[in-house]
């Protein structure tokens, strides 16, 4: 059985590869799990972009487990997003919908200048499309502190639970409310820092996220 098989729930499991990519480039918080040089188990999140056929992850050059990662050492990779909740006429019936990804490989460092600076803009407009254009690059110092990995996307899983209550005859003819509840997220108006000088308006970047 290959470690990518879902057993629990087997019906909710998805090969759609479009339903992934879906999932990666709109959740962008990962947690990666990795065996530390102690040997003790650990889970770490952080964020997460989609670049074609890798996930991109970023963060300083101090950080342990990122050098780890960036050595090769296995790794999963675990993406959710909580759609809304599955009200059922039961407690024991009652579940969530949701999406969940889990991937699989081994990390591999991203070194070229050029390369790094680019997966950093992808990085930066996956979070906020057009952001980079309106900032500074990075400087050689910036780069020089920063670890940028790419995990393949080449083993996963994903399963996908988007369905309706599922209650038993008895507890249908009865007098409990059944459906769903579903999760809305956007953005606030955007709020400018205590330090920002008179007449910057809000960037075009920052404004379209909160249409």
């Amino acid at each position: 059985m290959s470690r990518t098989t879902i057993t629990r729930l087997s019906r909710k499991a998805s090969q759609d590869r479009a339903a992934l990519n879906h999932l990666l480039d709109t959740v962008h918080i990962g947690h990666f799990a990795i065996v530390g040089d102690d040997g003790h188990p650990a889970v770490l999140p952080t964020a997460t972009v989609r670049d074609g056929d890798r996930v991109l992850v970023h963060g300083s050059t101090g950080s342990g487990w990122l050098r780890r990662l960036a050595a090769g050492a296995p790794t999963s990779l675990a993406v959710t997003s909580f759609d809304g909740l599955v009200v059922a006429r039961s407690a024991f019936e009652s579940s969530m919908r949701y999406r969940s990804a889990v991937l699989f490989g081994q990390c591999a460092a991203i070194t070229e200048a050029d390369a790094k600076r680019r997966a950093l803009d992808v990085i930066t407009d996956a979070l906020i499309p057009g952001r980079s254009a309106e900032v500074r690059a990075s400087t050689g110092k910036e780069l020089a502190a920063v670890l940028v990995l790419g995990l393949p996307i080449a083993e996963w899983s994903l399963k996908v639970s988007e369905g309706w209550p599922d209650d038993p005859d008895d507890d249908v003819a009865g007098p409990a409310w059944a459906g769903v509840l579903p999760v809305v997220q956007h953005y606030g108006a955007p709020r400018p820092a205590p330090d920002l000088r008179a007449g910057i308006d809000v960037p075009a970047s920052v404004r379209a996220m909160t249409r």
